[in-house]
């Protein structure tokens, strides 16, 4: 904890950036109210997007950045296989796709028998998950550094502020997403 850093504001920085992500947590998951595991499914636009989808990819990237907020880099890691580069990757041409990239893949459909239900329940563990990170974390500044990707600048770090500033974000933009798909597939919004 730093000088300017007492329990009570800590405290009420985390209560703060808690209700920021619940209220887009629940922006997003009120896009599926009332919907069939199979509308979930489905994709309105010209975008590969459904709505069981994005709810599964917040799910994951939520998931994802609490255990980088706990363990560091190793948590997000990504191994590529001997001689694909992550170049081959965005081409399309690895000669090996990793089992990674096929579950990042599989996070934005909805695969046989999953359920509106199910999609929901375990979005509710990781975000009961989530806050308890936060609860545990003695200062939202810590850093890790971030794994080698293309989508991070070599060298950057992270603080747990930064890691729950970028979820709330993420998860915001998704909820956007969602509002267009509900609305494109049944003329209904989330307000």
């Amino acid at each position: 904890m730093t000088a300017t850093e007492t329990p009570s504001t800590l405290d009420a920085e985390r209560s703060e950036l808690l209700a920021a992500l619940a209220a887009a947590r629940s922006a997003l998951t009120n896009t599926v109210r009332g919907l069939s595991d199979e509308q979930l499914g489905e994709r309105p636009t010209v975008s590969a997007l459904c709505l069981g989808g994005l709810i599964k990819h917040v799910t994951s990237m939520e998931e994802s950045w609490m255990r980088f907020v706990v363990d560091g880099p190793s948590a997000m890691s990504h191994d590529l296989p001997d001689g694909v580069t992550w170049a081959d990757l965005a081409a399309g041409t690895a000669r090996e796709v990793p089992k990674w990239v096929i579950d990042h893949q599989n996070e934005f459909r909805m695969l046989p028998g999953e359920t509106l239900a199910g999609i929901l329940a375990r979005y509710e563990e990781v975000a009961a998950r989530s806050e308890e990170v936060v609860a545990a974390v003695p200062d939202l500044s810590a850093t890790h550094p971030l794994p080698e990707a293309p989508w991070h600048a070599p060298g950057a770090v992270r603080s747990v502020r930064a890691v729950l500033l970028h979820v709330v974000a993420e998860t915001s933009q998704h909820a956007g997403h969602a509002d267009i798909l509900r609305e494109t597939l049944d003329g209904q919004t989330s307000t």
